[in-house]
C-alpha cells in the first residue's frame, strides 16, 4: 500500500481537463452537490451500476475524492498506474490482513479530511436492483465520526452496462447527493455490529428513494432472493457468518 494513498494532484489535473469534455459527450445532471462539505472528510457511498460510476462522481465533484477498487486492476499495465494515481485504493478480496489494508488506507485518507468513497453493494448490479450493503462505511464513519452521504446514480448503465467494453455516447444520466446519515444517531444502540448495520440500512434505502431501484435484499454477486423492504435493522443470524465472526465488511468497486 503507497505511503500516502488516495486522490491528489493528478485527479485535480484530470478534472480540469476532462470534466468539459464529459459534459460535451454526456448529459449529466447533478443535484445536491451543495451538501459536500467545502473541507473536511466526509464518506460517500453511491449505488453501483456501470464501470463509469466512481468516475462521473469524480469528475463532477469540486473535491478529491479517493475509491476503493479492487486489486485485478494492478494486473494490468492499463490500470495499475493511472487507476491508483486517480485515488482508487486497491483491495485484494480474499480477505483478512489484505483487505484490512484497503480499510487501514481509507481511514488515512479520512484523517487526512478529504472525501472516501465506497460501493455498499459491493460489486456492479447486473439485474439493476439495489442490494443490501455491506457494513465497511458504517465502521468508518462511527469509528472517526465522518457523515456518511448516500448518493444516487440513475443511467451510466445505459451509457455503459456492466458486460460492455466501451460507453453510448449522447446519452443521459444523473448524479444525485443525498442528505448525509449520521453516525451519532447510531452510537449506543447495543452491539456494534446491529448499530453498522442499522445505519448502512438507512443509507441503502435513502439511495433508493433517489434513484428509484427495486430492493433486494442479497449482497450482489449472490443468488438472488425475493425482494424486502429496506431500512430495519438485521437480525444477528444476517450479520453473523457461519463460523460466528461478523460480515466481510468491505465493499469494492469491481467488475
Amino acid at each position: 500500500m503507497a505511503e500516502n494513498p488516495g486522490a491528489g494532484e493528478l485527479q485535480r489535473r484530470t478534472r480540469t481537463v476532462v470534466k468539459p469534455i464529459i459534459n460535451k459527450l454526456w448529459d449529466i445532471k447533478v443535484g445536491g452537490y451543495e451538501r459536500i462539505p467545502a473541507a473536511g472528510p466526509a464518506i460517500l457511498c453511491p449505488n453501483h451500476i456501470s464501470f463509469l460510476d466512481s468516475a462521473f462522481l469524480m469528475l463532477t465533484l469540486p473535491r478529491n475524492i479517493s475509491f476503493v477498487g479492487k486489486a485485478e486492476y494492478m494486473d494490468s499495465w492499463k490500470t495499475k498506474f493511472i487507476f491508483p494515481a486517480l485515488g482508487m485504493i486497491p483491495i485484494d478480496r480474499s480477505g483478512g490482513e489484505k483487505s484490512a489494508a484497503a480499510l487501514d488506507a481509507a481511514k488515512t485518507v479520512l484523517e487526512r479530511g478529504e472525501l472516501f468513497g465506497i460501493f455498499p453493494e459491493g460489486t456492479r448490479s447486473r439485474s439493476g436492483r439495489l442490494h443490501k450493503g455491506r457494513t465497511g462505511a458504517a465502521r468508518l464513519a462511527m469509528q472517526l465520526d465522518v457523515p456518511i452521504y448516500p448518493v444516487g446514480i440513475v443511467g451510466t448503465d445505459d451509457i455503459q452496462p456492466p458486460d460492455a467494453k466501451l460507453p453510448k455516447l449522447g446519452k443521459g444520466c444523473s448524479i444525485t447527493i443525498g442528505s448525509p446519515v449520521e453516525p451519532a444517531r447510531y452510537r449506543n444502540r447495543g452491539p456494534e455490529h446491529l448499530a453498522w448495520r442499522s445505519m448502512m440500512d438507512e443509507v441503502i434505502y435513502e439511495i433508493g428513494q433517489m434513484t428509484g431501484q427495486e430492493y433486494i435484499h442479497q449482497y450482489a454477486g449472490q443468488s438472488e432472493a425475493e425482494p424486502e423492504v429496506t431500512g430495519r435493522v438485521a437480525s444477528v443470524s444476517e450479520i453473523m457468518n457461519d463460523s460466528g465472526v461478523p460480515e466481510h465488511d468491505l465493499a469494492v468497486a469491481s467488475g
